[in-house]
């Protein structure tokens, strides 16, 4: 799996690996593996799903980041029968847009909310009030 880091996912694992209240690099090394965990959940991907040629389900194979990741393992493999690729939708995405993902590219920055843009109604040209029935926003704040 090809995992290119954005900015924010960078900034958010430096921040554990320069913070000194760990005790030990057991402890450091945990929070980093569930912040990496939580980064991951907040993706798309795709998975490649094979039947084999008498239409029998076949092997499915993932998680891969991209298409052009997809048909270059697929070009590799010679088992017979065909394949097709499905996009797994982020879970750690679908939980936060009614649980609120503050302070990631793309969500709304008000401190009451970090729900996803599409969250919020259309004014105009801009987004406005978060459309959760529990959330308090008023209007979306980009980063």
């Amino acid at each position: 799996m090809r995992i290119t880091p954005r900015k924010e996912e960078v900034e958010a694992v430096k921040a554990l690996l320069e913070d000194p209240t760990f005790e030990s690099a057991d402890q450091m090394a945990k929070a980093v593996i569930k912040e990496v965990g939580e980064i991951l959940q907040m993706r798309d991907w795709i998975a490649l799903v094979h039947t084999w040629k008498d239409g029998r389900r076949g092997l499915n194979w993932g998680p891969f980041a991209s298409e052009v990741e997809v048909k270059a393992f697929a070009n590799k493999l010679s088992i017979g029968g065909s394949g097709h690729m499905v996009k797994l939708y982020a879970p750690g995405a679908m939980l936060a847009n009614v649980d609120g993902k503050k302070g990631w590219k793309g969500w709304c920055f008000h401190p009451e909310c970090g729900h996803a843009p599409f969250t919020h109604s259309m004014a105009g040209n801009s987004r406005g009030a978060c459309q959760i029935p529990t959330c308090p926003c008023d209007k979306f704040r980009a980063s």
